[in-house]
């Protein structure tokens, strides 16, 4: 597991960054903007890239459209799609430095970050949002919280992406495969955020997002090839790399 230290230094950090994000959001910031986008598209119009078939699921990436609550579920899809990364990585976590779990580990501490850092825009923006995460209900409006529904198990693990847990013979690939898809789905729900969201703070976060995880994809696809793996899949995401 993480080093204590490490973790308390990285809420420390979360929390500032949260409290300066907020504090440079304008009072009676309008979370509405653009109308809604019909599902997800890659940057020239191409559509979303199939997850490559792993043990890991398949990702529910649209959160839906545009509105007065898009940042909330923008938040709460996201939320779940990081703590899946965090079960993800506490698989390879005692594998050893530098390497596959000097990765894991990275990847825990900065979306734990991120989930902190998220949970207070979320009280900040949504104080009367309910404290489940939530998705919007068929036929709901997207402008009003009473056009929101609890989001079933079968959403967050959709966000999670975590499908079947390894064995310690495969956990390595598992992890590197898998999460070379997650933050796939992380890159097209930064896409789908830049499209759909008027808030600089969610902006920022999902710019901060792409170039993130396009560095890591690529640290990812390196660690594959050590393993002997360069499928085409590996690439599916490419088209994302760009802000």
């Amino acid at each position: 597991m993480p080093d204590p230290k490490v973790v308390l230094i990285g809420f420390i950090s979360a929390l500032t960054f949260g409290s300066q994000a907020m504090a440079q959001m304008p009072a009676g910031m309008d979370h509405g903007g653009h109308h809604g986008m019909p599902g997800m598209a890659m940057p020239g119009g191409t559509s979303t890239p199939a997850v490559g078939a792993s043990l890991h699921g398949g990702h529910g990436h649209d959160v839906g459209p545009a509105g007065a609550t898009y940042d909330l579920r923008f938040i709460d899809g996201m939320v779940q799609h990081h703590t899946g990364a965090l079960r993800m990585s506490e698989f390879v976590f005692d594998i050893g430095q530098p390497g596959v779990g000097s990765l894991g580990s990275r990847i825990w501490r900065d979306q734990a970050n991120e989930i902190r850092s998220m949970g207070l825009w979320r009280k900040a923006w949504y104080p009367e949002a309910p404290v489940y995460p939530v998705a919007l209900a068929p036929g709901g409006d997207p402008n009003s919280l009473s056009g929101l529904t609890r989001m079933s198990q079968d959403q967050i693990d959709g966000m999670r992406m975590m499908g079947d847990s390894p064995t310690r013979t495969n956990r390595v690939v598992w992890f590197l495969e898998g999460m070379l898809h997650h933050h796939g789905g992380a890159l097209i729900m930064a896409h789908d955020a830049l499209a759909k969201s008027t808030n600089p703070t969610i902006r920022r976060f999902a710019q901060a997002v792409i170039v993130a995880q396009r560095a890591e994809i690529m640290e990812l696809r390196r660690m594959l090839a050590l393993e002997g793996l360069r499928k085409p899949e590996y690439s599916n995401y490419d088209a994302l790399f760009s802000l």
